[in-house]
């Protein structure tokens, strides 16, 4: 696509924006800007970036040459920036000195470069789950505050209209006192097969890329896209679906945070070399309801109506089930009364709202308003999930104390809050 024809486009779709009340009209713009993670997501969110008209692409950064060769061919269909390539983020952001870093690299990268970023001047456009453990969740925030950046969280779900609309009609309080929640994410992968460990292909730095986490044989499974069912580098499928979540049940409710949560797992099941629970339950006790959560990678239940993935709300007016490509529905306990619905309306490529969540990270910049996808929402999200794989692992439930950003009278637990980074990386603080 030729780039006015490209930016033609984009014009248009902007002008069909639904309107929200915490975006306002922005003044062109063109903030320097770097990708550091060049996979099919990261260029999703350039690609809604471009769209824009404001951003500048400066340099594409990946350790995986690979990669970054097919994105630098993509962007230079869409943009006649003709962005510099770098392998190391450093190096990138110091000679670039971007106004913007997208930071698309795996779970165990976000902390270092969103930290790196921050600290030489830039904005963050973070890929959840914001860190890899809750300590990093901590000191990003606290580099986003300290250094007075916009750190925005790619939460696009909280933007799309049907899942604004549903934390509206929940706010209403037409689904009564709620005090009951279950978040599910069901998938049928089968049982796989075992991957062929092997030395990594030409053209990726993998000592790089596994950075700060273990050193790991190189199998093609973890990269490209498979890392999130490897532990050493993600936090499995409650890492991957359960920020979003979270997000939109802790939008929902007053509660920060919950104070207890437990959690079993089963992780032997599939033939994968992959580590990361197959089948896993949490339960958060909050004051005012239960949480459940719920995952499978050996089937969608089909015997189950609806989608496979979501929220369902229970109250005692009924029960309102927020989903993803369907929108979401609400079933009143009254069989007399109407099922409501309202239908998803989402972007290509895959289903997201990603051009809303740029609108909002370009009206903060200008103006040092925090987004309504800020880092401290991520940090939430993203606990609840790692204190969920936490609690698996230890076995036992845990107390958490998120004003001390601690677990309560466990030393075991809190060890586990952070790990050890491999030399020569440091961990953040």
């Amino acid at each position: 696509m030729k780039r006015r024809v490209f930016l033609q486009q984009a014009s248009l779709a902007g002008a069909a924006v639904f309107a929200q009340p915490y975006l306002i009209p922005f003044k062109p713009s063109k903030y320097k800007t770097v990708l550091i993670g060049s996979g099919w997501w990261g260029l999703n969110i350039l690609r809604e970036g471009l769209r824009t008209g404001q951003i500048e692409v400066v340099a594409l950064c990946d350790v995986d040459d690979n990669q970054l060769t097919k994105c630098k061919a993509e962007v230079d269909k869409l943009t006649n920036d003709r962005p510099k390539t770098y392998n190391d983020f450093r190096e990138c952001i110091q000679k670039e000195k971007p106004d913007i870093v997208i930071n698309a690299t795996p779970d165990h990268w976000h902390a270092l470069i969103a930290i790196e970023a921050m600290k030489n001047g830039a904005h963050v456009f973070l890929e959840k789950p914001i860190s890899h453990t809750v300590k990093e969740g901590s000191a990003i925030e606290k580099a986003a505050r300290d250094n007075q950046r916009v750190c925005i969280v790619d939460f696009h779900r909280r933007y799309s209209p049907h899942n604004v609309s549903a934390h509206e009609f929940l706010k209403s309080g037409k689904v009564g006192n709620i005090y009951k929640v279950k978040a599910f994410v069901h998938y049928n992968q089968g049982l796989g097969k075992k991957e062929e460990e092997m030395a990594p292909p030409k053209g990726l730095d993998w000592n790089f890329w596994c950075g700060p986490a273990p050193m790991v044989q190189y199998n093609p499974g973890i990269h490209p896209r498979g890392f999130r069912h490897y532990m050493q580098f993600a936090n499995g499928n409650l890492g991957d679906w359960g920020p979003h979540w979270f997000d939109q049940i802790l939008w929902w409710t007053e509660e920060i945070m919950p104070k207890k949560i437990y959690s079993v797992e089963k992780s032997d099941i599939r033939l994968s070399l992959a580590n990361a629970p197959e089948e896993q339950t949490v339960v958060y006790e909050f004051e005012s309801f239960i949480l459940e959560w719920e995952h499978t990678l050996l089937s969608n239940h089909p015997e189950r109506q609806g989608e496979n993935v979501g929220v369902y709300f229970y109250g005692s007016e009924g029960v309102l089930h927020l989903g993803w490509l369907k929108g979401w529905t609400f079933y009143p306990n009254d069989s007399k009364k109407e099922i409501l619905r309202e239908s998803a309306q989402l972007n290509d490529p895959d289903q997201q709202n990603i051009n809303l969540v740029w609108q909002d990270f370009l009206q903060c910049i200008p103006t040092g308003k925090r987004p309504h996808a800020d880092i401290v929402h991520g940090r939430h999200a993203t606990n609840m999930a790692l204190l969920g794989n936490l609690s698996a692992k230890l076995g036992r439930s845990i107390e958490w104390n998120h004003e001390k950003d601690f677990i309560v009278g466990d030393k075991e637990a809190n060890k586990l809050l952070q790990r050890d980074y491999r030399a020569p990386w440091k961990y953040p603080s």
